[in-house]
């Protein structure tokens, strides 16, 4: 990724409490939208024992992560061009012992990510759902945490633990809340509004609204299509709300994002999770 140039490389986490809030969605339609802003987009599929973007943007993957573990290939040798030019880096699928990293294949893959030297100005990690460890070292090596949730009670209480354990083990303080498929904006403030109340009162933390995402019918009818939302159906009301948080974070001043892809490689380092 151009390292020896420092170039800057926001290195965004996207992550959820627990499964079926729309997370992967999410992460490959604000892909799809990067990539219409003008930017080079890398999504790395960083659940790693379920593989999920790659059948959400009906990809043909002959390689995925397994194979790097094994030595058998190169990181570049696995990423696939996906929809409006962005590039997937596929996880593996049915592959238990990659739910958890040991230090050798953490080292092996900040080693594949040192010379990795195509130019990339948004790195997206779709981490697992909930909060093991595997989430937790992607996070920590990220420079911005969006946490998906939705207004669902048990993604809620989950989305609040998840971002408990990042911050009472790892001391992270900064998270963006998104929320996924509700009626409207005062449902997605609410939710909003009762994650914030919780984590000023408890953890002393305060959280930042990104957005949110209504539900909407085309969005399971573009699932099945395997075709991203924003493509598919760009003028539905989820997608435009996409592409409008896709334009917020984008908008967002670069200058106060930390560092470059050695920012995202020493995170790796230091993610002693």
């Amino acid at each position: 990724m151009n390292i020896a140039e420092g170039k800057t490389v926001r290195t965004i986490a996207i992550a959820s409490g627990k499964g079926g809030v729309g997370k992967t969605n999410i992460t490959a339609n604000l892909a799809i939208g990067f990539s219409r802003l003008n930017k080079k987009v890398l999504v790395f599929d960083a659940d790693l024992g379920l593989s999920n973007i790659d059948v959400i943007l009906n990809l043909a993957t002959k390689y995925n992560i397994k194979h790097l573990f094994k030595g058998e290939k190169k990181l570049k040798d696995l990423i696939v061009t996906g929809p409006s030019g962005i590039k997937v880096l596929p996880a593996s699928s049915g592959i238990q012992e990659l739910t958890e990293l040991d230090e050798f294949q953490r080292l092996r893959l900040i080693e594949e990510f040192e010379s990795y030297d195509d130019y990339v100005d948004y790195l997206l990690i779709d981490t697992s759902s909930g909060i093991s460890t595997n989430v937790a070292f992607f996070c920590m090596a990220a420079q911005e945490i969006i946490i998906v949730t939705s207004a669902e009670p048990t993604a809620m209480t989950d989305a609040y633990a998840l971002i408990k354990v990042l911050f009472t083990k790892y001391q992270e303080k900064h998270f963006k809340i998104l929320v996924n498929s509700v009626k409207n904006e005062k449902e997605a403030t609410d939710v909003y509004r009762r994650l914030s109340t919780a984590a000023e009162k408890f953890l002393s933390i305060s959280l930042d609204y990104l957005g949110y995402v209504p539900y909407d019918a085309l969005l399971q009818k573009a699932v099945r299509q395997q075709k991203p939302l924003v493509e598919a159906y760009p003028d539905s009301e989820a997608a435009k709300s996409l592409m409008s948080i896709a334009e917020k974070i984008s908008a967002e001043d670069s200058r106060q994002i930390k560092g470059t892809l050695q920012f995202f490689l020493g995170g790796l380092l230091k993610a002693k999770c």
